[in-house]
């Protein structure tokens, strides 16, 4: 049974939330506050963390900041009354898999959870064979047994996304990748409202990645189309 790890401090929305969760199947575990929050992730491990932002204590992006930072890499998704874009992207760059913001339907949000869980599950399924135990292009090493990205020899500390995006990219050999292509195989589903999440998330691989992030060698934009990577 999956584990599945509340942060929320609205305790109507934190049993809506659970009992809907919990007829679904998962096994479902609530925080009140940041703190509480962080400390039972680390005790429990839980598959997902369905996070507010606006928490007492230690409010959302601290806790994911921190999750991350320590290198626990199970999905996050954001749950959020701020419908602020700068809000969202700093969600996503600080390391969450996806969002939803508040007024939601209960059968959005199950239905991103599902995603999430498919895409932890199966994050092979589409594209082709897996890249080889270590890729390269340009100063970049991916070794992909460890998940772990080299630039010139020196870590790069990509968000599990990221890697997964990359790791997209490198499959088609060249070849582009439209941002329908990418929202289904890396994040399990396809939405249009998401469409600014890859433009996003590619961003960041070209900042951590490419010499000149604003002309970019590598991971390069296909106009109105999508993106390929050039080795």
């Amino acid at each position: 049974m999956k584990r599945i790890l509340v942060i929320e401090d609205n305790p109507d929305l934190a049993y809506g939330l659970r009992n809907n969760l919990e007829i679904e199947g998962y096994d479902v575990e609530v925080a009140k506050d940041g703190v509480k929050g962080l400390a039972r992730v680390r005790a429990v491990f839980p598959d997902l963390v369905v996070l507010d932002l606006m928490l007492p204590g230690m409010d959302g992006f601290r806790v994911l900041k921190t999750l991350r930072e320590e290198g626990l890499g199970m999905p996050v998704l954001i749950l959020t009354a701020r419908g602020e874009e700068a809000d969202k992207v700093r969600g996503l760059r600080l390391g969450a898999d996806d969002y939803v913001t508040k007024p939601f339907g209960v059968l959005e949000l199950l239905a991103r959870v599902e995603a999430l869980f498919r895409r932890v599950a199966a994050p092979r399924r589409n594209g082709g064979p897996p890249p080889s135990a270590v890729e390269k292009f340009g100063d970049i090493e991916v070794l992909a047994p460890s998940r772990t990205v080299l630039r010139r020899g020196a870590p790069v500390a990509l968000t599990p996304k990221e890697y997964d995006l990359l790791v997209a990219l490198m499959r088609r050999d060249g070849a582009c990748v439209t941002r329908h292509e990418l929202l289904t195989e890396v994040w399990g589903y396809s939405a249009e409202v998401m469409s600014r999440t890859v433009d996003t998330h590619v961003a960041e691989l070209r900042r951590k990645l490419e010499g000149d992030p604003a002309n970019p060698k590598h991971i390069l934009t296909v106009r109105k189309t999508g993106y390929r990577l050039e080795r």
